[in-house]
């Protein structure tokens, strides 16, 4: 059976908001701490680089699989 909003109480329904606008938030936060970094900005386009360059193992080389 799939529950439906007008299915849940308003304390269920708050909280579940709730837990969403927060996890957002600390995902907005830490990608606006990442990108103010320059050293992680520099990583950024060193990993590009290495990309564009075929300088990347992949995972089923180094797991062997």
């Amino acid at each position: 059976m799939e529950t439906k909003v007008k299915d849940l109480t308003v304390v269920e329904f708050r909280s579940l908001m709730s837990d969403t606008v927060r996890g957002a938030m600390e995902d907005l936060i830490e990608d606006i701490l990442a990108l103010s970094s320059d050293e992680y900005l520099r990583s950024i386009e060193e990993a590009r680089t290495d990309y564009k360059e075929g300088k990347v193992k992949y995972l089923e080389e180094i797991f062997d699989v």
